[in-house]
């Protein structure tokens, strides 16, 4: 197995960035909305 050095580590890419987990999670819970107001639809008062 090889050690790394710092500079190497730092050129290490991948993954997702934060936005994207935000967008998923923003998308989900917009959703989950609006299934919940066909499902059970309130009246304005």
């Amino acid at each position: 197995m090889q050690k790394l050095n710092n500079q190497e580590l730092e050129r290490i890419t991948g993954g997702s960035s934060t936005w994207v987990a935000l967008g998923i999670a923003a998308a989900v819970v917009f959703l989950a909305g609006v299934i919940e107001g066909i499902v059970h639809p309130k009246p304005c008062s």
